[in-house]
Protein backbone atom coordinates (compact mmCIF):
# COMPACT_ATOMS: atom_id res chain seq x y z
CA UNK A 1 0.00 0.00 0.00
CA UNK A 2 1.08 3.73 -0.81
CA UNK A 3 1.52 5.65 2.51
CA UNK A 4 2.60 9.59 2.59
CA UNK A 5 3.43 10.91 6.26
CA UNK A 6 2.50 15.40 6.75
CA UNK A 7 3.92 16.43 9.60
CA UNK A 8 2.47 19.34 11.48
CA UNK A 9 4.01 21.98 9.74
CA UNK A 10 2.23 20.47 6.55
CA UNK A 11 5.13 19.39 4.88
CA UNK A 12 5.38 15.49 3.46
CA UNK A 13 7.34 14.39 6.09
CA UNK A 14 7.88 10.45 4.87
CA UNK A 15 6.46 8.43 1.60
CA UNK A 16 7.49 4.46 1.04
CA UNK A 17 8.37 3.74 -2.58
CA UNK A 18 4.71 3.10 -3.92
CA UNK A 19 3.75 5.94 -2.86
CA UNK A 20 6.42 7.44 -5.50
CA UNK A 21 5.13 5.13 -8.25
CA UNK A 22 2.22 7.01 -8.19
CA UNK A 23 3.54 10.59 -7.44
CA UNK A 24 7.04 10.63 -8.29
CA UNK A 25 10.11 11.07 -6.33
CA UNK A 26 11.56 14.24 -4.36
CA UNK A 27 8.29 14.72 -2.09
CA UNK A 28 9.92 14.96 1.13
CA UNK A 29 9.52 18.40 2.19
CA UNK A 30 7.38 19.95 -0.41
CA UNK A 31 3.87 21.42 1.14
CA UNK A 32 1.13 18.69 0.80
CA UNK A 33 -0.49 20.91 -1.48
CA UNK A 34 2.37 20.42 -4.09
CA UNK A 35 2.88 17.14 -3.89
CA UNK A 36 -1.19 16.18 -3.81
CA UNK A 37 -2.88 19.25 -6.27
CA UNK A 38 -6.37 17.75 -5.84
CA UNK A 39 -8.60 19.73 -4.52
CA UNK A 40 -10.78 16.76 -2.62
CA UNK A 41 -7.78 15.55 -0.93
CA UNK A 42 -6.54 19.06 -0.02
CA UNK A 43 -10.09 19.52 1.63
CA UNK A 44 -9.67 16.38 3.38
CA UNK A 45 -6.65 17.29 4.99
CA UNK A 46 -7.68 20.88 6.09
CA UNK A 47 -10.83 19.55 7.76
CA UNK A 48 -8.92 17.05 9.78
CA UNK A 49 -6.59 19.79 10.12
CA UNK A 50 -9.25 21.71 11.55
CA UNK A 51 -10.63 18.93 13.90
CA UNK A 52 -12.25 17.25 11.68
CA UNK A 53 -12.72 13.23 11.94
CA UNK A 54 -10.80 10.78 9.39
CA UNK A 55 -12.00 10.56 5.44
CA UNK A 56 -11.95 8.54 2.70
CA UNK A 57 -11.39 10.80 -0.60
CA UNK A 58 -11.33 9.24 -4.12
CA UNK A 59 -8.40 10.05 -5.82
CA UNK A 60 -7.54 9.92 -9.56
CA UNK A 61 -3.70 9.26 -11.05
CA UNK A 62 -3.17 9.16 -14.62
CA UNK A 63 -1.08 5.65 -15.68
CA UNK A 64 0.02 6.02 -19.10
CA UNK A 65 -3.22 5.33 -21.35
CA UNK A 66 -5.69 5.39 -18.44
CA UNK A 67 -7.29 6.73 -15.10
CA UNK A 68 -5.94 4.41 -12.01
CA UNK A 69 -8.48 5.24 -9.32
CA UNK A 70 -7.55 5.41 -5.58
CA UNK A 71 -9.38 5.23 -2.44
CA UNK A 72 -7.14 7.59 -0.32
CA UNK A 73 -7.68 7.17 3.77
CA UNK A 74 -6.92 10.58 5.69
CA UNK A 75 -5.92 9.98 9.50
CA UNK A 76 -4.43 11.39 12.18
CA UNK A 77 -1.23 10.22 14.00
CA UNK A 78 -0.39 12.40 16.81
CA UNK A 79 0.42 15.78 15.09
CA UNK A 80 1.00 14.07 11.88
CA UNK A 81 -1.75 13.00 9.00
CA UNK A 82 -1.35 9.68 7.38
CA UNK A 83 -2.43 9.30 3.54
CA UNK A 84 -3.15 5.26 2.67
CA UNK A 85 -3.88 5.00 -0.97
CA UNK A 86 -5.53 1.77 -1.82
CA UNK A 87 -6.04 1.01 -5.65
CA UNK A 88 -9.86 0.76 -6.44
CA UNK A 89 -9.43 0.85 -10.02
CA UNK A 90 -10.24 -3.23 -10.67
CA UNK A 91 -13.36 -2.98 -8.84
CA UNK A 92 -14.58 0.16 -10.40
CA UNK A 93 -13.79 -1.46 -13.23
CA UNK A 94 -15.59 -4.40 -12.64
CA UNK A 95 -18.77 -2.26 -11.20
CA UNK A 96 -18.69 -0.27 -14.29
CA UNK A 97 -18.56 -3.51 -16.40
CA UNK A 98 -21.33 -5.11 -14.11
CA UNK A 99 -23.65 -1.90 -14.72
CA UNK A 100 -23.06 -1.84 -18.84
CA UNK A 101 -24.01 -5.37 -18.94
CA UNK A 102 -27.08 -4.95 -17.24
CA UNK A 103 -28.07 -2.45 -18.64
CA UNK A 104 -27.65 -4.21 -22.31
CA UNK A 105 -29.81 -7.31 -21.43
CA UNK A 106 -32.00 -5.21 -20.20
CA UNK A 107 -32.27 -3.08 -23.66
CA UNK A 108 -32.18 -6.63 -25.47
CA UNK A 109 -34.76 -7.36 -23.73
CA UNK A 110 -37.48 -4.25 -23.42
CA UNK A 111 -37.64 -4.52 -27.14
CA UNK A 112 -39.12 -8.15 -27.83
CA UNK A 113 -41.00 -7.83 -24.59
CA UNK A 114 -42.91 -4.05 -25.99
CA UNK A 115 -43.42 -6.10 -29.36
CA UNK A 116 -45.37 -8.80 -27.12
CA UNK A 117 -47.64 -6.42 -25.16
CA UNK A 118 -48.32 -4.36 -28.00
CA UNK A 119 -49.62 -7.71 -30.19
CA UNK A 120 -51.55 -8.83 -27.39
CA UNK A 121 -52.87 -5.55 -26.79
CA UNK A 122 -54.09 -5.77 -30.04
CA UNK A 123 -55.43 -9.26 -30.22
CA UNK A 124 -57.23 -8.21 -27.23
CA UNK A 125 -58.72 -5.56 -29.29
CA UNK A 126 -59.48 -4.67 -32.56
CA UNK A 127 -57.81 -7.97 -34.30
CA UNK A 128 -59.84 -10.34 -32.24
CA UNK A 129 -61.49 -11.52 -34.84
CA UNK A 130 -59.45 -10.67 -37.48
CA UNK A 131 -58.21 -14.21 -38.69
CA UNK A 132 -55.20 -13.27 -40.87
CA UNK A 133 -54.01 -10.14 -38.90
CA UNK A 134 -54.15 -12.54 -35.90
CA UNK A 135 -52.04 -15.50 -37.57
CA UNK A 136 -49.79 -12.68 -38.69
CA UNK A 137 -48.93 -11.18 -34.88
CA UNK A 138 -49.02 -14.64 -33.99
CA UNK A 139 -46.18 -15.46 -35.70
CA UNK A 140 -44.00 -12.33 -35.06
CA UNK A 141 -44.52 -13.21 -31.48
CA UNK A 142 -43.57 -16.75 -31.61
CA UNK A 143 -39.95 -15.26 -33.55
CA UNK A 144 -39.88 -12.20 -30.65
CA UNK A 145 -40.23 -15.22 -27.71
CA UNK A 146 -37.64 -17.40 -29.15
CA UNK A 147 -35.64 -14.47 -29.35
CA UNK A 148 -36.10 -13.63 -25.93
CA UNK A 149 -35.27 -17.58 -25.23
CA UNK A 150 -31.81 -17.89 -27.32
CA UNK A 151 -30.84 -14.54 -25.26
CA UNK A 152 -31.47 -16.15 -21.90
CA UNK A 153 -29.84 -19.46 -23.11
CA UNK A 154 -26.64 -17.51 -23.93
CA UNK A 155 -26.55 -15.96 -20.58
CA UNK A 156 -26.47 -18.99 -18.60
CA UNK A 157 -24.13 -20.34 -21.21
CA UNK A 158 -21.78 -17.49 -21.01
CA UNK A 159 -22.20 -17.50 -17.06
CA UNK A 160 -21.19 -21.40 -17.09
CA UNK A 161 -18.08 -20.48 -19.19
CA UNK A 162 -17.16 -17.73 -16.97
CA UNK A 163 -17.19 -20.22 -13.74
CA UNK A 164 -14.91 -23.00 -15.15
CA UNK A 165 -12.46 -20.57 -17.05
CA UNK A 166 -9.72 -21.37 -14.95
CA UNK A 167 -10.01 -24.90 -14.82
CA UNK A 168 -8.70 -26.29 -17.88
CA UNK A 169 -10.01 -29.34 -19.51
CA UNK A 170 -8.38 -32.88 -19.91
CA UNK A 171 -10.62 -34.96 -21.82
CA UNK A 172 -8.98 -35.70 -25.62
CA UNK A 173 -11.14 -35.07 -28.62
CA UNK A 174 -11.04 -36.07 -32.11
CA UNK A 175 -10.85 -32.43 -33.66
CA UNK A 176 -12.06 -33.62 -37.25
CA UNK A 177 -14.86 -35.92 -35.88
CA UNK A 178 -16.06 -32.69 -33.67
CA UNK A 179 -16.01 -30.47 -36.56
CA UNK A 180 -17.72 -33.06 -39.04
CA UNK A 181 -20.57 -33.48 -36.44
CA UNK A 182 -20.84 -29.46 -36.05
CA UNK A 183 -21.26 -28.95 -39.87
CA UNK A 184 -23.86 -32.09 -40.28
CA UNK A 185 -26.18 -30.40 -37.84
CA UNK A 186 -25.87 -27.12 -39.58
CA UNK A 187 -26.60 -28.62 -42.87
CA UNK A 188 -30.54 -27.44 -43.06
CA UNK A 189 -28.99 -23.80 -42.37
CA UNK A 190 -26.67 -23.47 -44.82
CA UNK A 191 -29.06 -25.23 -47.23
CA UNK A 192 -32.22 -22.62 -46.68
CA UNK A 193 -29.38 -19.94 -46.93
CA UNK A 194 -27.97 -21.41 -50.16
CA UNK A 195 -24.26 -22.04 -48.55
CA UNK A 196 -22.16 -25.03 -49.38
CA UNK A 197 -19.83 -26.01 -46.33
CA UNK A 198 -16.52 -27.87 -46.93
CA UNK A 199 -13.90 -29.51 -43.75
CA UNK A 200 -10.16 -30.19 -44.72
CA UNK A 201 -7.99 -31.55 -42.87
CA UNK A 202 -4.12 -30.96 -43.42
CA UNK A 203 -2.87 -32.73 -40.57
CA UNK A 204 -2.73 -35.77 -39.05
CA UNK A 205 -3.75 -36.80 -35.27
CA UNK A 206 -5.79 -34.01 -34.46
CA UNK A 207 -5.97 -34.27 -30.83
CA UNK A 208 -6.61 -32.06 -28.33
CA UNK A 209 -7.68 -31.64 -24.69
CA UNK A 210 -10.84 -30.09 -24.17
CA UNK A 211 -14.32 -29.75 -23.22
CA UNK A 212 -16.60 -31.60 -25.98
CA UNK A 213 -19.44 -29.79 -25.60
CA UNK A 214 -18.04 -26.37 -25.09
CA UNK A 215 -15.90 -27.02 -28.04
CA UNK A 216 -18.95 -27.79 -30.40
CA UNK A 217 -20.55 -24.46 -28.68
CA UNK A 218 -17.62 -22.36 -30.34
CA UNK A 219 -17.43 -23.96 -33.91
CA UNK A 220 -21.35 -24.24 -33.98
CA UNK A 221 -20.67 -20.69 -33.19
CA UNK A 222 -18.17 -19.64 -35.88
CA UNK A 223 -19.75 -21.40 -38.50
CA UNK A 224 -23.21 -20.62 -38.23
CA UNK A 225 -22.37 -16.93 -38.25
CA UNK A 226 -20.38 -17.48 -41.52
CA UNK A 227 -23.42 -18.88 -43.08
CA UNK A 228 -25.37 -16.21 -41.82
CA UNK A 229 -23.38 -13.42 -42.63
CA UNK A 230 -21.60 -14.42 -45.28
CA UNK A 231 -24.13 -15.76 -47.18
CA UNK A 232 -23.20 -13.75 -50.08
CA UNK A 233 -20.55 -15.96 -51.08
CA UNK A 234 -21.72 -19.01 -51.22
CA UNK A 235 -19.49 -21.32 -49.55
CA UNK A 236 -17.43 -21.88 -46.25
CA UNK A 237 -14.09 -23.38 -45.72
CA UNK A 238 -13.51 -25.34 -42.74
CA UNK A 239 -9.66 -26.00 -42.38
CA UNK A 240 -7.81 -28.29 -39.65
CA UNK A 241 -4.05 -27.23 -40.09
CA UNK A 242 -1.14 -29.34 -39.96
CA UNK A 243 0.35 -29.22 -36.35
CA UNK A 244 2.73 -26.63 -35.75
CA UNK A 245 4.43 -24.66 -32.77
CA UNK A 246 2.58 -21.23 -31.42
CA UNK A 247 4.87 -18.94 -30.87
CA UNK A 248 2.41 -17.21 -28.72
CA UNK A 249 0.87 -20.23 -26.77
CA UNK A 250 4.72 -21.47 -26.91
CA UNK A 251 4.30 -25.09 -27.51
CA UNK A 252 2.40 -27.29 -30.54
CA UNK A 253 -0.76 -26.60 -31.46
CA UNK A 254 -3.65 -26.89 -34.41
CA UNK A 255 -5.19 -24.17 -36.14
CA UNK A 256 -8.72 -24.86 -36.86
CA UNK A 257 -10.10 -21.73 -39.38
CA UNK A 258 -13.67 -20.85 -40.29
CA UNK A 259 -13.81 -18.61 -43.80
CA UNK A 260 -16.69 -17.36 -45.37
CA UNK A 261 -16.08 -15.14 -48.95
CA UNK A 262 -19.04 -12.91 -48.09
CA UNK A 263 -18.62 -8.92 -47.61
CA UNK A 264 -16.25 -8.50 -44.92
CA UNK A 265 -16.33 -6.62 -41.92
CA UNK A 266 -14.21 -2.84 -41.66
CA UNK A 267 -10.91 -3.39 -39.87
CA UNK A 268 -12.11 -1.00 -37.01
CA UNK A 269 -14.74 -3.14 -35.61
CA UNK A 270 -12.33 -6.45 -35.49
CA UNK A 271 -10.81 -5.86 -32.23
CA UNK A 272 -14.40 -5.45 -30.57
CA UNK A 273 -16.12 -8.03 -32.39
CA UNK A 274 -15.77 -10.40 -28.77
CA UNK A 275 -17.30 -8.04 -26.35
CA UNK A 276 -20.65 -8.63 -25.00
CA UNK A 277 -23.45 -7.40 -27.00
CA UNK A 278 -21.06 -5.72 -29.61
CA UNK A 279 -22.44 -5.82 -33.30
CA UNK A 280 -21.43 -4.84 -36.64
CA UNK A 281 -25.19 -4.19 -37.63
CA UNK A 282 -27.36 -4.41 -35.25
CA UNK A 283 -30.29 -4.58 -37.04
CA UNK A 284 -29.01 -7.56 -39.15
CA UNK A 285 -27.80 -9.38 -36.23
CA UNK A 286 -31.29 -9.03 -35.05
CA UNK A 287 -33.16 -9.93 -38.02
CA UNK A 288 -31.01 -13.60 -38.30
CA UNK A 289 -31.09 -14.29 -34.83
CA UNK A 290 -28.21 -12.99 -33.16
CA UNK A 291 -27.85 -12.14 -29.81
CA UNK A 292 -24.30 -10.76 -29.57
CA UNK A 293 -23.21 -12.71 -26.82
CA UNK A 294 -21.95 -15.89 -29.27
CA UNK A 295 -18.13 -14.09 -30.06
CA UNK A 296 -17.94 -13.56 -26.24
CA UNK A 297 -18.89 -17.20 -25.34
CA UNK A 298 -16.01 -18.09 -27.99
CA UNK A 299 -13.88 -15.84 -26.57
CA UNK A 300 -13.87 -17.57 -23.09
CA UNK A 301 -13.86 -20.78 -24.17
CA UNK A 302 -10.82 -20.83 -26.44
CA UNK A 303 -9.04 -19.12 -23.04
CA UNK A 304 -10.48 -21.88 -21.15
CA UNK A 305 -8.96 -24.46 -23.33
CA UNK A 306 -5.13 -21.89 -23.04
CA UNK A 307 -5.78 -21.67 -26.75
CA UNK A 308 -6.65 -18.38 -28.90
CA UNK A 309 -8.43 -16.53 -31.29
CA UNK A 310 -7.51 -14.86 -34.64
CA UNK A 311 -10.00 -12.70 -36.51
CA UNK A 312 -8.49 -11.63 -40.32
CA UNK A 313 -11.07 -10.06 -42.73
CA UNK A 314 -10.72 -7.76 -46.29
CA UNK A 315 -14.06 -5.90 -47.38
CA UNK A 316 -15.22 -7.67 -50.08
CA UNK A 317 -13.56 -10.66 -49.85
CA UNK A 318 -14.89 -12.38 -46.70
CA UNK A 319 -13.93 -12.79 -43.28
CA UNK A 320 -11.80 -15.78 -41.19
CA UNK A 321 -12.11 -17.00 -37.88
CA UNK A 322 -8.81 -19.01 -36.61
CA UNK A 323 -8.73 -21.11 -33.37
CA UNK A 324 -5.22 -22.02 -31.90
CA UNK A 325 -5.94 -25.39 -29.97
CA UNK A 326 -2.52 -26.52 -27.34
CA UNK A 327 -2.35 -30.29 -28.16
CA UNK A 328 -0.77 -30.79 -24.48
Amino acid sequence: MAVLVIGPEDRVRAVNPALEAILGTELVGKHYISALRQPAVVAAITSLRGGGGPSNIRFSSRDGARDTIYRVAVSPAGQDIVLSFEDQTAAEDAGKMRRDFVANVSHELRTPLTALMGFIETLGGAARDDAKARDRFLQIMAHEASRMTRLVDDLLSLSRVEEDERVRPREHIDVTALLGSVIKGLEPQAAAANVSVALTTLGAGDMVPGDAGQLVQVFTNLVENAIKYGASGKKVDVTIHAQAVDLRLRGPAIQISVADYGEGIPNHHIARLTERFYRVDSHRSRAVGGTGLGLAIVKHIVNRHRGRLLIESELGKGTTFSVFLPIS
